[in-house]
């Protein structure tokens, strides 16, 4: 295979790879971004820059406001992925013909891998639309590179996640949000062409070893909070106190537990691909 030219957009091809995505530090404040997964991506294409204004304009075939190219809404983004995915006919001879092919915004561990690889240079700044809706952690997480899909109602449904850069560095980024049921400006659309995957998706477990992590917890807790609790005010002579106020010292000991959880716990494991559900 070799790169792609189709509307005015060149796309830029980068081989299938692993790329690990989460975080597996086990302070509760890294709960969001557990658990940290493998994600395996298939060959997919990708723009190096996200489209411009002379690039929509070509797209539509008219002529549009600066600004533009930084308003989005789901509906304006789907409207312009029919169009490409339209004209998606015109270069089937580049392409594998044992799948079928898409043209979309990339998934979190497409862009990571994008990323990784120094296929693309992120822009300060910017915020990045993903194909990914929103989650609150990483658990039932696809684990073949395919957009997650929302679970669950409420607002959350009309959001998609975004990647935002740095305002001065583009080394530094975070997965956050942005809502699609309006116009919302401020945003940038990167694109690829890849793969539609068929099957059931392999997922992260949707469940932790709760047991586990209770008797770690257990644990931690006593030994950073609960025995320095007691220990301190006995090796400084206060042995009586030790007796008569064991309540005080449990709940400070249980307390101080609890805040060195918040920073630091026993790294988690990390999910592989053969793990997966």
């Amino acid at each position: 295979m070799s790169n792609i030219e189709l509307s005015g957009l060149k796309f830029e091809l980068l081989a299938g790879d692993s790329v690990f995505i989460g975080e597996n530090k086990g302070g509760w404040i890294y709960g969001g971004q557990r658990p940290k997964h493998e994600v395996r991506c298939p060959d997919f294409f990708i723009t190096k820059t996200p489209l411009s204004l002379d690039e929509l304009s070509y797209i539509l075939d008219s002529e549009l406001s600066p600004g533009d190219e930084r308003t989005w809404s789901g509906e304006r983004l789907s409207a312009i992925l029919a169009i490409l995915n339209e004209r998606l006919v015109e270069v089937k001879e580049k392409l594998p013909s044992h799948c079928q092919w898409e043209i979309r915004c990339p998934t979190q561990s497409e862009w990571l891998h994008a990323k990784e690889q120094e296929v693309i240079s992120p822009q300060c700044g910017a915020k990045e639309i993903l194909a990914d809706s929103v989650s609150s952690n990483y658990r039932g997480a696809m684990m073949d590179g395919r957009p997650r899909k929302f679970e669950g109602h409420g607002p959350m449904q009309w959001h998609t996640a975004t990647m935002e850069i740095h305002p001065r560095n583009d080394a530094i980024f975070a997965l956050s949000s942005a809502p699609m049921d309006r116009n919302n400006s401020g945003l940038s659309v990167r694109l690829v062409i890849t793969p539609i995957r068929e099957g059931p998706p392999r997922k992260v477990p949707s469940r932790a070893d709760y047991g586990a992590n209770i008797r770690s917890e257990l644990l931690w807790t006593t030994l950073l909070g609960v025995l320095p609790s007691f220990a301190i005010p006995w090796l400084r002579g206060m042995g009586d106190y030790v007796f008569t106020g064991w309540v005080n010292l449990l709940f400070g000991g249980l307390c101080a537990g609890f805040v060195t959880g918040a920073f630091w716990r026993p790294r988690r494991p990390i999910v592989m691909y053969e793990d997966g559900e």
